[in-house]
């Protein structure tokens, strides 16, 4: 879950609790170009209040007069399609050709809301399940390969932790991969021993452990929404954290290095607890081949690839 979606949810809940109605508009289907995928949503409160996003602002206005005006007033979902005509899609801001159709919940249940939350606060990966007629849902355990689906009866979403990206090392390449990671919606942990980096990145929007990385990564669950990125140089600090990551469920784990160092390291890991297998899930050396040379251009290409492996999309192999 990303943060706006999780904001939605944030919000949703604390509007119920406060004894207000509340409408969630999600996106189920798009035809051509349409500015949101589907499984996007957003929470309507009774005064106009919103929280999300549908259309990146195109219907939203619409959505929420036909809710204030007409649905809060439901005890059903309805379904709510805009961009149906090229007239519509100009009316709307829709791009050339765009449709979108939406769910809108009028009766969100709290109590489903609120267990949605306290399973991603578990790090858990949280179905739920609307019954398309009446409004009801059902949760169950969700995994990474479960997707978004909508039919005339039901449709199944999927909420789960934020993605999170483990830093190794403090240093100025560190700020930099941070930045770009907080930018692409991770949320950000660097650790580093060494005290001449005992102040960290010094930011309300990093968290900063000052520990030794093996035993960080051993206290912190790291689990399959998590990508660790070792980039102190130093092969002290760098493998000590590899060798722990590379036996986790972290869907990347990569090092800064050379190929010739790259080769090196792996041989190394090799001699410790630490599988072929397990070696070479060892994204090295770490970035995508793009010619970066400085700091914020080989955070660039860290970014780059660590958000291709999250969509699983296809990457050539490093010779």
């Amino acid at each position: 879950m990303n943060s706006t979606d999780y904001q939605v949810l944030q919000s949703a809940i604390s509007w119920l609790q406060d004894g207000k109605r509340v409408a969630l508009a999600t996106v189920v289907q798009t035809w051509g170009s349409s500015p949101r995928p589907v499984g996007s949503w957003l929470a309507i409160r009774e005064d106009g209040q919103v929280v999300g996003s549908v259309s990146g602002g195109c219907v939203e206005d619409d959505l929420i007069r036909r809710v204030q005006t007409e649905i809060l007033t439901r005890t059903s979902p309805e379904l709510v399609k805009y961009g149906v005509s090229k007239d519509e899609a100009v009316r709307f801001g829709l791009p050339c050709g765009g449709t979108l159709q939406l769910l809108v919940e009028p009766r969100p249940e709290l109590a489903i809301l609120e267990a949605i939350m306290s399973g991603i606060k578990k790090r858990s990966i949280v179905l739920r399940e609307v019954n398309v007629l009446t409004g009801q849902s059902t949760l169950s355990i969700g995994n990474r390969s479960t997707q978004f689906q909508f039919s005339n009866e039901k449709m199944q979403t999927i909420y789960g932790p934020r993605w999170r990206m483990f830093i190794i090392g403090a240093g100025q390449l560190s700020q930099y991969t941070a930045d770009f990671a907080i930018a692409s919606d991770f949320e950000v942990i660097v650790i580093d021993p060494r005290d001449e980096y005992a102040e960290g990145l010094n930011r309300s929007d990093v968290t900063f452990i000052q520990g030794m990385p093996d035993d960080v990564l051993l206290e912190i669950d790291v689990d399959p929404h998590t990508a660790v990125v070792a980039l102190t140089h130093d092969p002290k600090l760098d493998d000590m954290a590899l060798m722990e990551a590379l036996k986790s469920s972290a869907f990347y784990v990569g090092a800064l290095g050379s190929r010739k160092n790259t080769q090196k390291r792996k041989e190394r890991l090799l001699e410790f607890d630490v599988s072929k297998e397990e070696v070479e899930r060892l994204y090295g050396p770490v970035g995508l081949s793009i010619g970066a040379l400085t700091p914020p251009e080989i955070a660039v290409s860290i970014l780059a690839e660590v958000i291709a492996v999250k969509y699983g999309v296809s990457l050539p192999k490093k010779g």
